[in-house]
């Protein structure tokens, strides 16, 4: 029998508090979104101040694999993190590690600020280090923002709200573009708009405020974090205290206690198997394997494609100075952000809960599938220099088209569906886990791009663009395959389900 407490969450009406939760779990993955797009921008910075000294035409451009190596440091970081901090919000609360994955996501963006030296080598290291720890903070905070969300929200729209806490990575890229857009602006402008260096030496502050900057908006809703109450599932569920539940609930929802004070104050006995044991296993190996490796597949995709498209569309003019040169590279990924990858976010919060996890999934993996597959056999009729201008804009669109069904498909789905399907003392271990399995896929995406594309061979880019199809169609098929709907259904049904099935299983083998 279903706790009041919990039948409560499932059938209350949206509430004002619906969407400041939005806000306040969004707020690490905006913190995230901001540090992976504003990098790109501040390695041109770098390129121009520390590598100088190197000769035509690799001067002022920051090697690729250093780029690649930065992005892939704060990634580590983020595996290891999501692991942690998903089973430290099962173990000892998700309110409890909430504020500190935070506070390490605001100390580190501080810290890359102030990454210490002057020189090359030295400046690169510190960096590393604070991306690494930024990196750290940004993995706790994916699993245990899902799960909170998902533990407040109704069954009817808990898609929607956690595709919204999501989507707040879209306006992450979007900050990140025009923060830098405007920094580079004012220090530009300070310089009279024609500094007689083109690369003056104030531009060394410029990229540090860019990156400390990212730290504000986490920052102001700490607060806020550490005043969330423990989700009611929690409490109820994993400590076994349904009257401090209805306490809670009572505080942040417009429900009278009334209706969530239970007759019976004994709530269901504990799952008698441990985590990662061979029940586990039985149980939930396959949602598990679902998770993990449709969210390896798609980062593999997504974040070559973040790669992509620097290396592509972001090449630096020498004739302008370095703010100039930065601005352009700013208002091109803030236009991917505002004519694909937001309306991509949007259309996920809205048919989420209208067509379901699977289907959105399948058809994100299916569509990009084509979109890689179109740009790889066409990709020297695109890449001819000679082409014209609307030739290069004919490509921008169709490649805009991926990071729009990245975002209406897998890429959020994937962040959905883990804290859907596990009960409540495994959810945020296993979200951590799908989501380090995800985050390893990004790493060879992000990494092993570049090694493809800078081993000499006159075809390394459509190559490497048709095997981002091939990954997109097997994403697709393990989709099809293993991955349980959840749309409309109580986080308690999900459970119930899976051990419903056990029993059978356990009958049919007596029998």
């Amino acid at each position: 029998m279903a706790l009041k407490v919990l039948s409560a969450l499932d059938l209350a009406r949206t509430q004002f508090y619906h969407y400041k939760a939005i806000i306040i779990t969004g707020m690490g993955l905006f913190t995230d979104a901001y540090d992976l797009f504003s990098i790109p921008l501040v390695m041109t910075f770098i390129g121009r101040i520390y590598y100088d000294k190197r000769v035509e035409p690799d001067k002022y451009v920051t090697p690729p694999m250093v780029v690649s190596i930065m992005a892939a440091i704060a990634l580590v970081g983020t595996v290891i993190g999501q692991a942690v901090f998903g089973r430290l919000g099962d173990l000892v609360g998700r309110r409890r590690v909430y504020g500190i994955a935070l506070m390490l996501m605001v100390l580190s963006s501080i810290g890359c600020g102030f990454s210490i030296c002057r020189t090359r080598s030295c400046v690169l290291v510190s960096l590393g280090l604070f991306r690494f720890i930024l990196g750290f903070g940004v993995g706790g905070d994916y699993p245990l923002s899902a799960t909170i969300m998902s533990e407040y929200a109704n069954k009817r729209t808990r898609g929607s709200f956690i595709a919204a806490v999501f989507s707040m990575q879209g306006f992450g890229i979007l900050a990140a573009s025009l923060v830098t857009m405007a920094v580079c602006a004012i220090f530009n402008s300070a310089a009279n708009g024609a500094p007689k260096d083109p690369t003056p030496e104030e531009a060394d502050i410029a990229w540090r405020l860019i990156l400390m900057l990212g730290a504000i908006p986490a920052g102001l809703t700490f607060y806020w974090r550490m005043k969330m109450p423990e989700t009611p599932r929690y409490t109820a569920l994993v400590e076994r205290n349904i009257i401090q539940a209805a306490m809670d609930m009572e505080k942040v929802m417009e429900v009278p206690m009334s209706q969530i004070v239970e007759d019976n104050l004994l709530p269901p006995s504990p799952l008698p198997y441990p985590l990662l044991s061979k029940k586990f296993f039985r149980l939930h190996g396959h949602d598990l394997f679902s998770c993990c490796f449709t969210w390896f597949l798609v980062d593999i995709v997504f974040y070559s494609s973040n790669f992509f498209q620097s290396r592509t569309y972001l090449e630096e003019n020498r004739d302008k100075n370095v703010y100039e040169d930065v601005i352009e590279a700013a208002k091109l990924q803030a236009f991917i952000a505002l004519c694909s990858t937001i309306p991509g976010y949007f259309f996920s919060v809205y048919f989420i809960d209208k067509v379901g996890r699977i289907k959105i999934q399948m058809m994100g993996f299916s569509m990009m599938a084509l979109v890689f597959l179109v740009l790889g056999i066409s990709y020297n009729h695109w890449d001819n220099k000679s082409n014209s201008h609307k030739t290069k804009t004919g490509f921008l669109v169709i490649y805009g088209i991926n990071f729009f069904f990245a975002n209406f498909g897998p890429n959020t789905t994937t962040f959905i569906v883990p804290a859907e399907l596990f009960p409540a003392r495994f959810r945020s271990t296993c979200h951590g886990i799908s989501g380090a399995i995800g985050k390893v896929g990004a790493i060879i995406g992000s990494v092993g791009f570049v090694w493809a594309l800078d081993g000499a061979k006159p075809r390394g880019m459509p190559v490497s663009l048709i095997i981002l199809a091939v990954v997109c169609l097997l994403g697709m098929a393990i989709t099809f395959f293993f991955t349980r709907e959840t749309m409309g259904r109580s986080l308690e049904e999900n459970e119930n389900d899976v051990l419903g099935r056990s029993l059978e299983e356990n009958e049919n083998d007596a029998y």
